[in-house]
């Protein structure tokens, strides 16, 4: 069986989560769905009793004291400090220019809700096992309605009893391209969770976007470790270009795959996607935190308020968020412009 190495990408300010995500804390360290932060259960996710080995997490400087806060002393785990922000591309590379080259590395961001954890577990062997045959895999996420905000990957050849070529990357759609996706069939979701052998993405990199990994390299071969952390050389790393995996990596790869993901998954990416994975009345109203709620007449309405007693009545449709002194509300079709917001862009 490959060595599958968790690596969490633990970046952003969650600006759409606005007042509840802020850059001091954002959304992976919330505890949005369940007991636990996002990111705390992105690496329950992937226990050692479950195969899997300790987690790379790649963080900015400002959230490792939360990461330290909620690994749970987990022995072995490491955690590579970016000097600066350089996108997913850059992030990934700091981790494979650190590992084993023929370990397998679980890509996964450290934001988004999946409900099944057994599902992902299975998925993610799944995918571990074409990684090990040299494939770039894709968690392809089962598409259940048409959405906009997401990329999408097209199934193609049949490769493994589970697996999949990945015959396009396509950019988000508008409605009425997603919708033909959903009627036609083969499309799935791409939701940023990948597999690929250590040796197998650096090739791709390195053929690709030279500048990237040579850049990469030299800020790792210059960086130094201070406890379970790994400081790249930050002058070097600033220097590195900013592009996503995607661009970089998997839209140009002739090994590109993908392997079906039903999970129960969300990217949690705004006030109505956090509605709909939180528990419901029959009304479809939902209610977080610690303070007192009142709903009359109300339908698929959410508040969440951290003290302050909020009374809602007739309305449909509708998020509220209390946090401190910033209340926030917004329709569920205007959720997405909730991180153009002052507060949200200022925080």
């Amino acid at each position: 069986m490959p060595t599958i190495v968790p690596v969490i990408l633990c970046g952003g300010s969650g600006t759409r989560l606005w007042p509840r995500s802020r850059a001091v804390k954002p959304k992976p360290f919330l505890s949005l769905v369940g007991d636990c932060t996002l990111f705390e259960a992105a690496v329950r996710r992937c226990p050692a009793s479950g195969g899997f080995s300790p987690p790379v997490v790649v963080t900015g400087g400002k959230h490792v004291e939360h990461v330290e806060a909620q690994l749970d002393d987990m022995n072995g785990a490491q955690v590579i400090v970016e000097p600066s922000a350089r996108n997913t591309a850059a992030a990934i590379a700091l981790a494979a220019y650190r590992l084993p080259e023929d370990a397998v590395m679980l890509v996964c961001p450290s934001d988004q809700h999946i409900g099944d954890a057994d599902a992902f577990a299975s998925t993610a062997w799944a995918a571990a096992d074409l990684a090990s045959e040299g494939w770039l895999v894709s968690f392809g996420i089962e598409a259940t309605a048409p959405e906009t905000g997401f990329g999408y990957l097209r199934q193609g050849e049949k490769i493994s009893d589970t697996g999949y070529r990945t015959a396009q990357f396509v950019e988000k759609p508008d409605l009425e391209r997603a919708r033909s996706f959903l009627a036609e069939g083969g499309y799935a979701w791409n939701g940023g969770i990948f597999a690929f052998r250590v040796k197998d993405f650096i090739v791709e990199l390195e053929h690709h976007r030279p500048q990237i990994a040579a850049g990469v390299k030299e800020a790792v071969t210059k960086g130094h470790e201070d406890g379970q952390r790994f400081h790249p050389d930050a002058k070097v790393f600033g220097n590195v270009p900013s592009d996503s995996v995607d661009y970089a990596v998997m839209e140009n790869t002739e090994r590109a795959a993908m392997v079906p993901a039903i999970m129960n998954w969300s990217d949690i990416g705004n006030w109505h996607a956090l509605h709909e994975a939180l528990e419901r009345d029959t009304s479809g109203n939902s209610v977080r935190g610690t303070g007192r709620v009142e709903m009359v007449d109300c339908r698929n309405v959410l508040v969440d308020s951290d003290g302050p007693h909020v009374a809602v009545i007739g309305l449909e449709n509708v998020i509220v968020v209390v946090d401190g002194n910033d209340i926030m509300v917004t329709t569920v079709a205007g959720v997405q412009k909730v991180g153009k917001l002052a507060g949200a862009v200022n925080q």
